[in-house]
């Protein structure tokens, strides 16, 4: 979350103030190589552009990277050996890719161990409460604190769709929480993610985050920290690890998000899509959990809206980001810009590593749906907002789908 909570990522030194204004959404390409002998598809090189390539095997087990792709990495001053060996670390201003079309995420096989997982942070996005005051749009009082209830284990068989989203950042390792959301371009085959923008670019600031990998019902069984520091990695990520390898969020986060406050928070969402750290059993991401969400961008405004249900895994105190917690509540209006379109608000104790959470409501079918996911929360926790989902949000979602559509 962003404080008002990254991301609910969670850091723990922001106020926050964010304010945007409308703009077009963008698309972010990532192109994913796999540094091991399994090979992956990768991406375009431009937004919205159509030519494609792909890594291959060689029959010695060597991976065959294509020279257009050599070719671009090259641009960006990026050499893949170098890059495995610890060079993505340098996060020199000058250096940090941050347009859409420049992202790139090569895939480094078992980056992500259990310890790796279990240390990673909440990148916190805060808003002071002062941030509050003045003439900001249509703000209903702050709701009570709803206390967050662990999600029964195995977390599988009650929220299939939840995970995490690992991710590198200038200031560490870095932990938010996701949903997978359904693909229309493959029904019943989807491979998409949707968290909050702040989980993969770090807005106006900086650029595009690196090594983002997705781990659905991460510590399924809902290990203590003690037991997981022994654990195996099919414990900590029993269905694997998942890359990166296309994003996209909104261009007024790219423009306008903050690492604090309210920057850009209606606008905090982003969708990726994903491929298996080790190549796979051939089956999509919704085949190996068993489910996947619609996402309904014709939520009803608050004074109709029902019960909404956030997901995530809080890392940021009293919570330890292990565990997997669950808040129940009727949304309020909350609104930090009156330029802006008003966001939802809950009463909720989770804390920052919930950022990115699905928020699900009844559907206009009257079936579960994604209708908003965790983005901020006050210093002091006890309530979350997320952005209500429109043609923006619709926009991100159709074209990373479209972008995938025909290939298998």
């Amino acid at each position: 979350m962003r404080s008002t909570r990254p991301s609910f990522s969670v850091r723990r030194r922001r106020n926050a103030r964010r304010t945007t204004s409308p703009v077009l959404g963008a698309m972010a390409l990532v192109s994913v190589l796999a540094l091991t002998a399994t090979a992956c598809d990768s991406g375009d090189t431009e937004a919205g552009g159509r030519t494609e390539a792909s890594a291959s095997a060689t029959g010695d087990g060597k991976i065959t990277i294509p020279d257009d792709i050599k070719d671009r990495l090259k641009e960006h001053g990026i050499d893949l050996d170098k890059w495995k060996n610890g060079a993505w670390k340098n996060w020199d201003r000058d250096d940090w890719l941050r347009e859409a079309k420049d992202y790139v995420n090569p895939i480094i096989k078992g980056l992500w161990d259990p310890d790796r997982m279990r240390e990673a942070e909440d990148p916190d996005r805060i808003v002071d409460d002062s941030d509050l005051s003045g003439d900001q749009g249509v703000t209903d009082p702050a709701p009570q604190a709803v206390e967050a209830k662990a999600v029964p284990t195995k977390y599988h068989a009650n929220a299939p769709e939840a995970g995490k989203v690992f991710f590198d950042s200038p200031e560490g390792t870095m932990v938010c929480s996701a949903t997978v959301v359904r693909d229309p371009a493959h029904p019943g085959k989807s491979n998409l993610v949707w968290t909050a923008g702040h989980c993969v670019h770090a807005g106006k600031g900086g650029g595009w985050y690196r090594n983002i990998a997705f781990v659905p019902s991460y510590n399924d069984q809902g290990l203590s920290s003690a037991e997981l520091q022994t654990a195996t990695k099919e414990q900590a990520a029993p269905y694997g690890v998942w890359w990166g390898d296309w994003t996209k969020t909104s261009d007024q986060w790219i423009a306008q998000g903050g690492q604090t406050g309210g920057d850009g928070a209606s606008y905090d969402y982003a969708v990726i899509h994903v491929t298996p750290e080790d190549g796979g059993t051939g089956k999509s991401l919704e085949e190996t959990v068993g489910s996947a969400l619609p996402v309904d961008f014709e939520a009803p405004a608050v004074p109709k809206a029902g019960t909404i249900t956030a997901t995530g895994y809080p890392a940021a105190k009293p919570y330890d980001g292990q565990k997997l917690y669950q808040c129940q509540d009727r949304p309020g209006r909350f609104s930090l810009s009156s330029a802006d379109p008003t966001m939802y608000r809950i009463g909720c104790t989770m804390t920052g590593g919930s950022s990115g959470g699905g928020w699900v409501a009844a559907g206009s079918d009257g079936k579960p749906a994604l209708v908003s996911n965790t983005s901020i929360g006050p210093v002091r926790s006890g309530w979350l907002a997320g952005p209500r989902l429109g043609d923006v949000a619709k926009g991100v979602y159709d074209s990373v789908s479209d972008k995938f559509a025909g290939r298998r």
